[in-house]
């Protein structure tokens, strides 16, 4: 009998071990998956809306916004791979990105840097939403950071695109967008907090 229980107990222990090993191994839950899924939809709309300018090949883009929403909702590690799923969409040829267009030869047009750009910004922003949560004035600073580096990739392929030198690539892919940017940055903050905060109760409680 004794022999039988501890048997038993053994197994009970082995098939606890199992299942806390392949909960440690899933990446996501069921739910942050489905937000993953949600947040890729929603840049997947923002994505194509544009602005043109008619003093740049680059036009105003909501891309970078739907970046920073995510982040927030979805923290970094999730968030970024919402953009990097939108930007595998985009290049398997669906209309996501900018004015509806598709497929891998965008990489190699003017705006192909700031594609490669907004992983590096979703990393940063997101690094800093969750590092310093409620001290949104060093949330903003993490987003500023982040697109600054996705500037820098985006003027560097604009400006070899184009054959300028950089300087100019910053006054004809960059400075025209700051003013919309600061508004898309202010915008998350406000927004974005406090959509992260609503989810978070959501899937704690």
């Amino acid at each position: 009998m004794e022999k039988s229980m501890s048997v038993g107990a053994e197994k009970g222990a082995a098939d606890k071990a199992v299942s806390d090993g392949a909960k440690k191994k899933k990446l996501f839950s069921t739910e942050q998956m489905a937000l993953i899924g949600v947040m890729t939809a929603v840049t997947c709309i923002l994505g194509p809306l544009v602005i043109p300018l008619p003093i740049s090949p680059v036009p105003i883009s909501f891309t970078n916004l739907a970046v920073y929403l995510a982040v927030y909702v979805l923290g970094t590690k999730a968030g970024t791979i919402s953009y990097l799923v939108y930007l595998l969409l985009g290049f398997a040829g669906l209309p996501v990105f900018s004015g509806f267009t598709g497929g891998i030869v965008k990489l190699a047009g003017p705006t192909g840097g700031y594609l490669v750009g907004f992983i590096f910004m979703a990393l940063i922003a997101g690094w800093a939403i969750d590092r310093f949560p409620g001290k949104y004035a060093l949330q903003a600073a993490g987003m500023v950071l982040g697109t600054a580096v996705c500037y820098v990739f985006g003027t560097v392929w604009l400006a070899g695109q184009l054959g300028i030198g950089f300087a100019a690539g910053l006054g004809v892919g960059v400075i025209p967008y700051l003013p919309g940017d600061a508004v898309k940055i202010l915008f998350a903050v406000m927004v974005g907090a406090r959509v992260r905060r609503d989810v978070r109760r959501v899937m704690e409680g």
